[in-house]
């Protein structure tokens, strides 16, 4: 059987958007996935689903409002690169925005822990499949 003539197994797409909230001091905010959602504990970037009708850009403000308290604009959300990444029941594609200025506190408004890390520190916390691809891009511009 030809490589091509293999069957596929067919996976929802699911589009989530993540977000590198990066302070003054040059530190990346990450957040602990809460008990009780898929993967709990982890340590993630910021961000969620986008929702029909949202572009990604629209979907992080939101999720980064709803999650954290904070406020941003489209044009401070610069895209540096994206995970595409299979699981069990979906794929997962996940745009990766950096974002230098926001208004606001960033807090756990969903019960999740906060943590500001300096990028040649994100390893040392274990992370989604979906996201390890993105720390040595966050390295190489921080």
């Amino acid at each position: 059987m030809a490589e091509t003539d293999t069957p596929k197994i067919e996976k929802p797409m699911v589009l989530v958007v993540a977000c590198a909230l990066v302070d003054a001091d040059g530190r990346v905010l990450i957040t602990q996935r809460p008990e009780g959602k898929t993967l709990a504990g982890l340590w993630e970037f910021p961000g969620g689903k986008v929702d029909p009708g949202e572009v990604p850009e629209e979907a992080l403000i939101r999720e980064l409002h709803e999650e954290l308290g904070i406020e941003t604009k489209t044009s401070c959300l610069a895209p540096l690169t994206f995970a595409s990444f299979s699981y069990e029941k979906f794929h997962l594609l996940m745009p990766l925005y950096v974002c230098r200025r926001f208004w606001g506190i960033p807090e756990g408004r969903e019960g999740q822990a906060l943590k500001w890390v300096r990028p040649n520190r994100l390893r040392d916390y274990p992370m989604p499949p979906a996201d390890e691809p993105l720390i040595p891009f966050l390295t190489d511009l921080l």
